[in-house]
């Protein structure tokens, strides 16, 4: 708790990895932000494993300000858990989650909070430009919510990616949701409750290299897929009846030829191979999209928790959490 003792109004929660390059700018920035709102706040920092200077800045910040939190976890597991991590242990009656990079601009934060007072239950940041970013990444990313949206059974908003307010009550309810592997952003949106959006311009990193390549966002895109959408299985389906209709046709058509004693029946082994090519390749993509949801389904069953923390400063009772590794499960 502060040192007012008071109930604690916001809980910022930022996931840090090797982010020692921003952080004198990013905690000069929170702690203006703090300075202007209006009730105590916290903010949580979730290292995920970093290997760089971040976690001594940021233990021996949480030593000296009452205002901001260290949690430690034993390794990398990942950004959507680091996140899942700092909201485990938010007090707050609004829960705000931000990158560290800066790209999420810290004074939005008074944005989402005054929809929040309008009586909104989640309030995301929707990003109108993306700055710094190659022509690549954002075609990539456009074509990525575009199709999200069109497969998901559930309105995942376009171009919003982590940076949102969520309220006490829906942070219960989020807590609710045991999955392994974890799309944050959809199922808040999955929950429902009331929602409303503020828009920004996303600037570049202020420092530092991009902690999500190319093939962290294929797996996460991979994730919000198979989570939130059964199309891949659908389609699936309908490839199979394709080729299977194709087949089917092409049987017909070599009875014909058989029947009409076509000279042209007498065949090599070119279209054989094509065929069976074909058919094995439709055979094996098929096989690869059940097992994704297998292996999901196996990751589920085993219950692991879903991070370990090492250690945590700035929290009550911290000599009892640091004393020894914490299993930590989101279903607590």
């Amino acid at each position: 708790m502060v040192a007012d003792s008071k109930p604690i109004s916001y809980s910022i929660v930022i996931p840090v990895f090797n982010e020692e390059a921003v952080l004198p700018v990013l905690l000069r920035r929170l702690d203006l932000l703090l300075a202007r709102l209006r009730g105590p706040a916290e903010a949580i920092f979730v290292d995920d494993g970093s290997s760089d200077s971040s976690p001594f800045v940021l233990q021996a910040l949480a030593k000296r300000d009452p205002r901001f939190r260290y949690i430690g976890l034993s390794r990398n597991f990942g950004h959507q858990v680091a996140i899942t991590a700092g909201m485990d242990a938010a007090q707050g009656r609004a829960i705000v989650v931000m990158d560290a990079d800066l790209q999420d601009p810290p004074e939005i934060v008074e944005q989402l909070i005054a929809k929040w007072e309008e009586g909104y239950d989640v309030v995301y940041a929707r990003r109108l430009s993306r700055a710094g970013e190659s022509r690549f990444k954002r075609a990539t990313a456009h074509l990525f919510y575009r199709l999200l949206g069109s497969m998901s059974s559930v309105g995942i908003p376009a171009d919003v990616g982590d940076f949102r307010l969520i309220d006490r009550k829906v942070l219960d309810a989020l807590r609710q949701m045991p999955e392994q592997d974890r799309f944050v952003r959809g199922m808040i949106a999955w929950l429902g409750f009331r929602q409303t959006e503020v828009t920004f311009h996303r600037l570049e990193r202020a420092a530092g290299e991009t902690k999500y390549p190319l093939f962290k966002m294929a797996r996460l895109a991979m994730n919000a897929a198979l989570g939130f959408s059964d199309a891949p299985l659908r389609l699936a389906i309908w490839c199979g009846l394709v080729v299977s209709g194709l087949g089917l046709l092409y049987g017909g058509w070599v009875l014909v030829l058989w029947m009409s004693n076509d000279s042209h029946l007498v065949a090599g082994w070119s279209s054989t191979i094509v065929i069976v090519s074909l058919l094995c390749g439709m055979n094996m993509l098929m096989t690869g999209i059940v097992v994704l949801y297998v292996g999901r389904i196996h990751a589920e069953v085993k219950r692991r928790p879903l991070y370990v923390v090492q250690k945590r400063l700035g929290f009550e009772s911290d000599e009892a959490a640091t004393a020894r590794p914490v299993l930590h499960a989101v279903h607590e």
